[in-house]
């Protein structure tokens, strides 16, 4: 079950309470595709860099499955950049400086292999982007998720609303769910959102977990209590990577199943945290995601009794 993750594949300068890490790798393919990797290894990225990217890093991806056919390489130019510095409860974070670079005038070619991928991630990009992908598709993947934010929101809404029409499941955040369905319940916001034309709707809330929506159907999943959260950056990419690649390797659509891909997808963002950029994400075994797994499930697993009538 091929998959096909399209977004950045970047440098990162990062800056957090627990320390500071400079030009490392970063960017939503570079997560999405890692996670991913670890349920399926038909894996596919688009993106663009410059050729300061080093070769040690794209061998590391290949050796995990990903095809790296539609990852354009710019002779003499510099890949995108972006540096942050994270507040003390690292759930704020200020940005200090960012650098289009190759990005600036980024125009995605699916090699002819990538068109009918059956599962499509498109990662944080301007609509434009993200419909310009889906146009050079002949067939509609089995399954498309977009992830957003709210600057989208705020400089290309209309053609931001025109992608959110031809896709499956939509990813934010909380305020940006609220910014785009302009309700402060979470409920009200996620029927507002299901009528722009997602059918699921996963809410990130960071340390407080995700809301997995489909209509009337609400599932929770918690975030797991950690001793220690070194560096968010590309938490909510990796949780992305991990629900699609879970999907992809599963094929099974259903709600229940959705479920258990959440937990999953949360599972890879909680390693993630843990170190700075790619780190945690390498070298993991079955065993060690599975372990974790079942800490999620042990969270929220209780027996009951019906005590009142």
């Amino acid at each position: 079950m091929s998959l096909l993750a399209v977004g950045t594949v970047a440098f990162d300068d990062i800056e957090t309470p627990f320390g500071r890490a400079e030009r490392v790798v970063g960017g939503a393919a570079t997560y999405i595709s890692l996670s991913a990797s670890y349920f399926t290894r038909q894996l596919q990225v688009v993106s663009v860099i410059g050729d300061d990217f080093p070769e040690e890093e794209l061998a590391y991806l290949r050796a995990r499955g990903v095809d790296l056919s539609g990852l354009q390489v710019r002779a003499g130019e510099k890949s995108f950049f972006w540096s942050g510095r994270y507040h003390q409860n690292m759930n704020d974070r200020d940005t200090l400086d960012t650098q289009l670079n190759v990005l600036a005038d980024f125009d995605p070619i699916l090699p002819e292999h990538y068109k009918n991928a059956e599962y499509l991630m498109l990662g944080n990009l301007t609509p434009a982007v993200q419909m310009r992908v889906l146009e050079q598709m002949p067939r509609r993947p089995r399954v498309v998720a977009l992830d957003t934010m709210n600057f989208w929101m705020d400089t290309a809404m209309d053609s931001l609303l025109e992608v959110l029409q031809k896709i499956d499941i939509l990813t934010i955040n909380d305020e940006e769910a609220r910014q785009l369905s302009g309700e402060h319940s979470l409920v009200k916001a996620a029927r507002k959102i299901h009528q722009l034309g997602p059918k699921y709707l996963i809410i990130k809330k960071g340390e407080h977990g995700a809301l997995l929506f489909e209509n009337d159907n609400v599932f929770f999943a918690p975030a797991l209590p950690l001793a220690e959260v070194i560096d968010p950056t590309g938490a909510g990419d990796t949780f992305a990577g991990g629900f699609m690649g879970y999907i992809a390797s599963s094929g099974n659509l259903s709600f229940e199943n959705m479920k258990r891909a959440v937990i999953y997808g949360s599972a890879m963002a909680s390693f993630c945290v843990e170190k700075f950029s790619t780190e945690r994400l390498k070298g993991l075994s079955h065993k060690a995601i599975n372990e974790r797994v079942a800490q999620f499930v042990q969270l929220v697993n209780f027996d009951y009794e019906m005590r009142l009538s």
